[in-house]
Parts: C-alpha cells; sequence; structure tokens
C-alpha cells in the first residue's frame, strides 16, 4: 500500500550520542551515584531479614559514598550544565529536521493509503454489482435467489468493513509514527537533563498527544451533555438582560449558586461513594430534615415550640455556645450515621440493592419525624449562631454592587478536599473502585466487600449529618425540610460522571455536577420559569446524563 523508507532516528544522530555518552560519564560518580546510594539505603530500610547491626553499617558506608559523590556532583555542575544547554539546543535542531521528514513521509503513505483504499472501495462495489447481475440472470427459483443475494449483501458489507478496517489502521500507524517522532524528542531532552521536565516542551506533548487520540465520537459522547449544559447557560446569560431580570453573570449571583450548592454538596459527596459501588440512596432528604430538625431544636434560641413523642419542649439556650454546637453538629452526623449503616448492612450482608433498603430508611424516618414532631417546624436558629456559621462576609462594592462572601463555601469545600483525599488517596478508596468495578474480582483479591460497602455507608451518613447541620442555618427546619434532594444529589453525581455501572468516576465530577445542577436552578428560576417546568428540564438532563453513560458502558462491552 505504501513504499517504505528508512528515516534515522534521534538515537542514531552520532553527535548525540556523543553528548550523551559525555554527560552519563560526568553524572555517573555524582548526581546518579547519589541517586543510587539513595534508592540502596531506602531498601535497606526496609528490609526485614538483614540484622539491625549489618543494615545500620551499610547504611553508613551508603552514606559516605554519597558525600563523596556530592564532591564530584559539585565539581562537574558547572560542565554538566553547560553541556545540558549545549545538547539539548542540539537535539531541537536535529529533531525539528527529523520531525519534518517524518510528519512529509507519512503524510504520503496516507495520501496513498487513501488512494488505495478508494480504489479498492470501488472494485469491491463493482464486482458486487457483477456478482448480483449474474445470480439474477443465471438463478431462477425466487426463493433462491433471495438466499444468494442476502449472502452477496452480507459479503459486500464484510468487504467493505474489512477494507476500512485496513485503511484505519494505515492511517493509525501514519499518525503514530508523527507523534512518536516528538515524544522521541522530548525524552531525549528529558535523558540531557537527567529527567527534569520543561513546562513548554510538556504543553506542546499534551497537545500533541490530545491531537492524537482526539476522537470526535467520543469527545462528543463524553461531553455532549456538558457543551449543551454551557449552551444553555450562555443563552440565559444573553437572555435574561434582555428581559428585562438583569445581569445573571455577577459576583452576587455567582456567590448565590455557590452558596446554594454549600449545603447539597454534602449530600452529593455522600451518596456519590454509593453510586460507585453500583447503588444509590433514597434516604438523603429524610437524613436531611432529621440532622436539620436536631440542629434547630439545640440551637433555638430559648424554649422550644416542637415537642418529640410528648417528650419537651426543651430549652437549650443556658448552656455555652460552643457546646450546643457541638452537640447539635456530633447528634446529626451519629444519627444520619447510624440510619446509613442500618441501610448499609442489609445491602452488604443480605446483598439487598441498596435502592430497597434505603428506601425502607426513608420511610421510617419519615414517618418518625412527622409523628414525633406533628411536622411542627422547630423555628429560626439563635441570630448569633446563625451568623457565626452561616452568615456572609462583607467584601464591600465591586463593580457597583454591594458583595457578601457566604460562609457555608468555606466547610464546602472542606469537605470535597476531604472526601478528594479518601477516595483518591488512601487504601479504602482503592478498594472502594476495586468493589464497584468487580465485587466478585474484588472478594478474591482479598478484599472485604462487607467492610467496604459498610464503610461507604457510614461515611455518607458522615456527610449527610454535617449537611443536614448546616442546612439548618439556612432555613427554618421540620420534617418536611430537604424533600427531593436525594433526587438532586444523585442527578448531581450522575452530571458529574460518576456511572452507575459501579467503579468509574471522580469526586472532582460529583462537585462540578453540583454546581451544574444549582446553576441551572438558579438560572431557571431567574428568568422566571415556573417551578414545576424546572423539574421538566432536570428530567430532561438527567435521563440525557445516564443514556450517555449507558451508551459508553454498552461500548466497552
Amino acid at each position: 500500500m505504501a513504499d517504505s523508507k528508512v528515516i534515522m532516528s534521534i538515537e542514531e544522530d552520532r553527535k548525540i550520542q556523543e553528548y550523551t555518552s559525555r554527560l552519563r560519564e560526568l553524572r555517573k560518580d555524582g548526581v546518579a551515584k547519589i541517586s543510587d546510594c539513595k534508592l540502596e539505603i531506602v531498601a535497606l530500610k526496609k528490609n526485614k531479614l538483614m540484622e539491625d547491626a549489618e543494615k545500620s553499617e551499610k547504611i553508613r558506608a551508603l552514606e559516605s559514598e554519597i558525600e563523596k559523590a556530592k564532591v564530584v556532583e559539585e565539581k562537574n555542575k558547572a560542565e554538566i550544565a553547560s553541556l545540558s544547554k549545549e545538547a539539548v539546543s542540539y537535539v531541537n535542531v536535529a529533531a525539528k529536521k527529523i520531525e519534518k521528514e517524518v510528519t512529509d513521509y507519512q503524510n504520503g503513505r496516507m495520501a496513498k493509503a487513501k488512494e488505495y483504499y478508494t480504489k479498492e472501495i470501488a472494485q469491491i462495489k463493482s464486482d458486487a454489482e457483477d456478482r448480483k447481475a449474474k445470480l439474477n440472470s443465471s438463478i431462477k427459483d425466487p426463493q433462491q435467489l433471495k438466499s444468494e443475494l442476502d449472502i452477496a449483501s452480507y459479503e459486500l458489507k464484510s468487504a467493505l468493513f474489512d477494507a476500512k478496517s485496513r485503511y484505519k489502521r494505515e492511517l493509525d500507524k501514519a499518525k503514530a509514527a508523527k507523534n512518536q517522532a516528538y515524544v522521541d524528542h522530548i525524552q531525549k531532552n528529558r535523558e540531557i537533563r537527567n529527567g527534569k521536565t520543561n513546562f513548554a516542551e510538556n504543553m506542546k506533548l499534551k497537545y500533541k498527544n490530545f491531537v492524537f487520540n482526539f476522537d470526535i465520537k467520543q469527545f462528543l459522547l463524553s461531553n455532549g451533555l456538558y457543551i449543551a449544559i454551557l449552551i444553555f447557560f450562555i443563552v440565559c446569560i444573553i437572555v435574561a438582560p434582555l428581559r428585562g431580570n438583569g445581569n445573571l453573570l455577577t459576583l452576587p449571583n455567582i456567590f448565590t449558586i455557590l452558596e446554594q450548592s454549600s449545603t447539597r454538596m454534602f449530600y452529593a459527596l455522600g451518596v456519590a461513594g454509593l453510586i460507585l459501588l453500583a447503588g444509590t440512596d433514597l434516604s438523603v432528604g429524610r437524613m436531611v430534615a432529621l440532622g436539620s430538625v436536631v440542629t434547630g431544636l439545640i440551637l433555638h434560641p430559648g424554649m422550644n415550640i416542637v415537642t418529640f413523642f410528648g417528650m419537651g419542649p426543651w430549652d437549650f439556650s443556658g448552656l455555652p455556645m460552643l457546646v450546643r454546637v457541638l452537640m447539635a453538629l456530633c447528634l446529626s452526623v451519629l444519627l444520619c450515621s447510624l440510619f446509613s449503616a442500618f441501610s448499609g448492612f442489609f445491602a452488604a450482608k443480605l446483598k439487598m440493592h441498596p435502592f430497597i433498603s434505603t428506601m425502607a430508611t426513608q420511610l421510617i424516618i419519615y414517618g418518625t419525624l412527622f409523628y414525633g414532631t406533628t411536622g411542627t417546624p422547630v423555628g429560626s436558629i439563635d441570630s448569633s449562631i446563625r451568623n457565626l456559621i452561616g452568615g456572609r462576609w462583607e467584601l464591600g462594592v465591586i463593580n457597583g454592587e454591594f458583595v457578601t462572601f457566604p460562609k457555608l463555601i468555606i466547610p464546602a469545600v472542606i469537605a470535597v478536599i476531604v472526601a478528594w483525599i479518601i477516595w483518591n488517596k488512601t487504601t479504602f478508596g482503592k478498594n472502594m473502585y476495586a468493589v464497584g468495578g468487580n465485587s466478585e474480582a474484588a472478594a478474591v483479591s482479598g478484599i472485604s466487600v462487607f467492610k467496604v460497602t459498610m464503610f461507604v455507608f457510614i461515611m455518607a451518613g458522615i456527610f449527610y449529618g454535617c449537611g443536614a447541620f448546616l442546612e439548618a442555618f439556612r432555613a427554618n427546619a421540620s420534617a418536611g425540610t430537604g424533600q427531593g434532594y436525594e433526587m438532586d444529589a444523585i442527578a448531581a453525581c450522575v452530571v458529574g460522571g460518576i456511572s452507575f455501572n459501579g467503579g468509574i468516576g471522580k469526586i472532582s465530577g460529583a462537585a462540578i455536577g453540583v454546581i451544574i445542577f444549582t446553576g441551572l436552578t438558579y438560572c431557571l428560576t431567574f428568568l422566571g420559569i415556573d417551578t414545576n417546568l424546572q423539574f421538566v428540564f432536570k428530567g430532561v438532563i438527567i435521563i440525557a446524563a445516564v443514556s450517555l453513560d449507558s451508551i459508553k458502558y454498552l461500548k466497552k462491552k
């Protein structure tokens, strides 16, 4: 399909070989020796079979070698720096020439491959037409003719598919060769610099890798929903002033969206872990009500008007403020964690789907709260505590508007950081992905699926409890607080790319999903769209997100 041609690589350039050899010699007894000795020391410290005395003696000897190597390193430092700079300059010039030769040659291969493919397709179709004509003229039995024509049609499709596959493989080889030429260039520069990277080179390499791996269908499959939402936001920003609603893209509006996202962030972070395990949680809204009611009762100024199963009313205002805040937070977290662990036990031990166990928990909490409090709101929180935790900092006048910063954003940011660390930097986080991806394989590899599942439910309860505690600072809590929050939390996770098929997703995706979903609701409200109609928009986004996720999952299978 294409002729062969030998193009010299960077490694074959004799002058580059000389530079590399000279630098290796200068570093051998200096920086390279230091690196080798340090690695040996780390290995020795981890060695459990060696006696402590022998280990200490060897480490001291290696440390002595390091000190000697540092002297050599300092001695050769200036020469290495000068030679490295000279070598990198030469490599850049030589590599550009080689890259151009590779690009020109591979472009030629691609052009020839396209020409060959076009002729091959024409020939295949021509042969198919000749075959069809012969069949029509030679076979008189209609049933037999139909059968033979079906076979011919199938073989035509197979031949066209094979030709296209060969063409695509040829193009992919050519693209890979062009990309590899630049990769070799960067790797050689890094070798000359003894592993040190260059920001400009890294950015260009990332760009080239992106272009090389870019697939329009895959891109739209992965980002189509976000593009549609982005277009929606742009339309809202343009339409809002035209309708007389004012400018949507102002600091006060942005801070309001972030403030509304702050408590919802906790619920999404909690349910994200369950979705990662291919589950869900329908009890989030009731957990919010539970924690908010408890918080409202404890932080209410003076005597409460709410009784619980005939007990009360209570007055906690005599306690120090710090004690009341900690009591409210701890009780909210404790109760939510207990109920979450309750539903988690059935999912982990009896393999009950979380949809059922969390729905049962939702009903239990809902009935208990409404019956116990008769649905009476607990009233407002003590104003001094509300302003301390749920108030705003005054930033002053910015662009002609008085701007305040919501304090609730701070705990939400902390929660995202904590969740990110758990998911990405702990063994438990890795086990979550393993269990979510394939629980049977995880069990075979020694991971306790029961423990991981229980811990994920308990972790979710902790996030719910913290979020419910903060929710009480935003509104007068009652048994009906948090209605429908589970849907928003689940939707935010799905929009953020956490797959219902399990084992796929990132905390950053859940956080972005919360902001996107909250921003969507705020935009619709800002434009005066009826609240009931907003559910339609949410439903369309959810079904679109899950559909795209399902398509990606089916393609992988």
